[in-house]
């Protein structure tokens, strides 16, 4: 037998795995009305990463001030912010350690994330108990390095009228229009800031897509 008929006849080498893909934690940020969660969806279909709606892990306390129109405080929201990174740096170390997992790894968040600390903490790089001169937290509490888990931003931009109709609009929903002013008057804009991407809310969402991946892309080190 010829040696072109042996290698013929020889069975095939298993493809090797594809290398794994480090997880990034990608945030779908703006004020109320943006569509943050119908853009997080589209971007969930298209990367094939998991999606957890940021809202979802508010305490009831903190529904209950929003839905009787009170806006929330700092204090209200961090022990939230933390949740959002805590929860996604596990959903993160699970997918690492599950050989069976297939899709892209990290997690896709919806957060108004409007303050830069508030940002710091959804990067991993800012504890809410070191602030006014109060201990950190203690070592094994500490959040893993932000490296483990880098977080990457999409800020849904528009002005505000646009948003009040948006908001109007909205049906079943607890951000009331008139909490509108209030996020506003909050928001610290992530423009400039690294990590960050901007879309226009004027855009469809198939074109904030296009966008936000196109601009992540050159963010991020390995392709998305």
């Amino acid at each position: 037998m010829s040696n072109v008929q042996e290698q013929q006849l020889a069975p095939s080498a298993p493809d090797a795995p594809r290398p794994r893909k480090h997880p990034i934690l990608i945030i779908v940020m703006g004020v109320a009305g943006t569509g943050k969660t119908t853009l997080a969806r589209e971007l969930e279909k298209r990367l094939d990463m998991p999606y957890i709606e940021g809202d979802e892990l508010h305490p009831k306390a903190n529904i209950d001030k929003m839905s009787a129109g009170i806006p929330l405080t700092d204090a209200d929201r961090e022990p939230w912010l933390q949740l959002i990174r805590t929860t996604a740096e596990h959903m993160a170390a699970e997918q690492q350690a599950d050989a069976s997992f297939a899709r892209r790894p990290g997690a896709l968040i919806t957060c108004s994330a409007l303050k830069k600390y508030y940002r710091d903490i959804l990067r991993g790089t800012y504890s809410p108990a070191a602030r006014d001169g109060e201990p950190r937290l203690p070592g094994h509490l500490e959040p893993p390095e932000p490296h483990t888990l880098p977080a990457y931003f999409v800020f849904i931009k528009g002005d505000k009228q646009l948003l009040m109709d948006r908001i109007s609009k909205r049906q079943g929903h607890y951000m009331k229009p008139g909490m509108l002013d209030s996020q506003l008057a909050t928001l610290e804009s992530p423009e400039g800031e690294e990590g960050v991407v901007v879309v226009p809310l004027d855009a469809s969402t198939e074109e904030q897509a296009d966008i936000a991946i196109r601009e992540l892309s050159k963010l991020l080190p390995e392709p998305l």
